[in-house]
């Protein structure tokens, strides 16, 4: 990325307006690993490009477990729902 170009980094609300999802349903995809953000004080920040990887349905290789479904926990997401 450029000095040109930049990643706008949203709050929960931005996210979930963009998405047009419901804040449960956002919490749940952090929680399950399908959107990386990170907590900031009482709420999340997630950056565009990840909300736009997320809708385009792209995946990290190997970050799902085949059995169940689920990402396999990784050391980005931190913190509780």
């Amino acid at each position: 990325m450029t000095l040109t170009q930049r990643d706008n980094v949203l709050t929960t609300g931005e996210a979930i307006e963009y998405l047009k999802i419901s804040k449960p349903t956002f919490l749940r995809y952090i929680h399950l690993g399908r959107i990386k953000a990170t907590k900031a004080g009482r709420g999340w920040r997630v950056l565009q490009s990840e909300l736009y990887r997320f809708l385009k349905g792209e995946m990290d290789k190997g970050e799902w477990n085949d059995d169940r479904g689920e990402r396999e926990q990784d050391s980005f997401y931190c913190g509780e729902i």
